[in-house]
């Protein structure tokens, strides 16, 4: 073999060795799922009547935990509708941190918050894939109607855990979907969690009533 012929064969070797290595160390990421468009619109739509009734609100935070005392996290609150319910609940000795990445949402809690006379509730402008709650701040964290909505749910729900406390539960309340249609199915859910360091403990599905297919509740690993 000629001079030139060793070069050429032994650059042929270390290209192909040097493939097989990268791609064994790095794997081909999976595209990213479809995400709803998070909502911005009338937030009059998310108090309309018998809602209590048909999702069993009360039910939903006795299964949480949510007691005298409790701090709690509401994710995307919206027009505060659970805010103020789970407000009521946790009484003067609790906190709910009422979050989300709407400006004229948080302005609006804000606003109910001074109507209402509610001295236990504190707003909190998050970020899509950060719900910038302080660490070690909630007991109970409630998303309802809105996982399908983060972008990131993997990167959202690590940067969530250290404000869970030690026992804290996670409540996903939503309804079958691909994520793009506003709705997620149940299994990608509990997947995801799972990939952000959480596990199912229950599923229930009497939110049946008021559109939403399950309501789930993780703690963490």
């Amino acid at each position: 073999m000629t001079f030139r012929r060793a070069v050429v064969a032994l650059l042929l070797s270390i290209s192909l060795s040097t493939s097989i290595a990268l791609s064994q160390a790095a794997p081909a990421q999976t595209a990213p799922r479809e995400t709803s468009k998070p909502y911005s619109g009338d937030l009059s739509i998310f108090e309309y009547p018998d809602r209590d009734k048909k999702l069993q609100i009360d039910r939903v935070m006795d299964l949480l935990g949510i007691t005298t005392g409790k701090n709690v996290g509401d994710i995307g609150a919206g027009s505060g509708w659970f805010t103020v319910r789970a407000s009521k609940r946790v009484g003067p000795t609790g906190i709910v941190l009422a979050e989300d990445i709407n400006p004229l949402a948080i302005e609006h809690i804000g606003k109910r918050v001074k109507t209402e006379n509610l001295t236990n509730i504190k707003t909190v402008l998050g970020q899509p894939d950060n719900p910038m709650l302080p660490g070690g701040s909630v007991d109970a964290v409630l998303l309802l109607k809105v996982y399908h909505e983060i972008a990131h749910p993997v990167d959202f729900m690590k940067k969530l855990k250290p404000s869970m406390r030690e026992g804290g539960k996670i409540g996903i309340i939503d309804k079958n979907g691909n994520g793009g249609d506003h709705g997620i199915n149940h299994d990608v859910v509990e997947k995801e969690m799972g990939e952000a360091g959480f596990k199912l403990v229950s599923t229930y599905d009497f939110t049946k009533a008021d559109g939403q297919d399950y309501f789930m509740i993780f703690v963490a690993k």
